[in-house]
């Protein structure tokens, strides 16, 4: 699929308005998300059967509207849309409490269960080809213990979960969520293979969501998901628990020293 097959051509009647009215309903159905780069004026203006004159009047409405922004000798961009989720100050907050940390699971939890259910009941036949390959990359990733490929499939499956939900305002809403776990905020891949060791828990419990919801069984879809935060908080609770023995350990060993 190239970068411009998602765009159509646009009727004669108002095409600056037709143009904008397309990209509009393309970001609202999160088929354009925050962040992403528009193809080149030329290639979009032959997409959508419009003049580069009209596209780029086009483009100056919808950055008048907050949605595109045109960065000159780069292109343009969807602008940021939902905003940082949580203040500087509150996430340095979580950091420091864990209780606060396991709201934000419970959250997750909730969120992951409905976004499963909803797509196990209403996946396309591309969605479900989106989640094979995603899950073929992973199994890949792990079979070579590539950390850095593992990390980036697990984002790309539960953003594919979502985006199959069909629910513009969980696809939004998670994609700021998914934002913070990527940078790292609340936890990381990493530490959750440390707790799992070789890593295939969490494998078999991202393929088991998948099936699930290739095969439109929103129960177990659900339940799918469920279980994988409930590893994902169990996991936290043992690593604070290990780090708080050793923790006690050193301070022991300090003083017999």
């Amino acid at each position: 699929m190239t970068e411009t097959s998602a765009f159509e051509p646009v009727g004669h009647e108002s095409l600056a308005e037709a143009v904008v009215d397309q990209i509009e309903s393309m970001i609202v159905e999160g088929i354009l998300k925050e962040g992403r780069k528009l193809p080149s004026e030329r290639e979009l203006s032959e997409a959508m059967g419009v003049s580069r004159p009209k596209l780029r009047e086009a483009l100056q409405i919808l950055e008048s509207r907050g949605l595109v922004t045109v960065r000159h000798g780069e292109g343009s961009f969807i602008a940021p849309l939902t905003g940082r989720a949580m203040s500087p100050a509150l996430l340095a907050l979580y950091a420091r409490h864990g209780e606060a940390f396991h709201d934000y699971l419970e959250y997750r939890r909730e969120q992951e269960a409905f976004a499963a259910r909803l797509a196990a009941q209403r996946a396309t036949s591309a969605d479900k080809e989106r989640l094979r390959e995603i899950i073929a990359d992973m199994t890949e990733a792990w079979k070579n213990d590539d950390h850095d490929a593992s990390r980036e499939t697990d984002f790309r499956l539960h953003a594919a979960v979502v985006d199959a939900s069909q629910n513009t305002t969980l696809i939004h809403m998670m994609a700021s969520i998914y934002d913070l776990t990527r940078q790292g905020v609340f936890y990381n891949r990493d530490f959750l293979r440390s707790m799992d060791g070789s890593g295939r828990a969490l494998l078999d419990q991202h393929i088991e969501i998948a099936e699930a919801i290739i095969a439109g069984d929103p129960d177990r879809a659900e339940r799918a998901a469920r279980a994988h935060m409930d590893f994902v908080e169990d996991s936290f609770r043992k690593g604070q628990e290990q780090q708080r023995r050793e923790n006690l350990a050193r301070k022991r060993k300090q003083l017999a020293d």
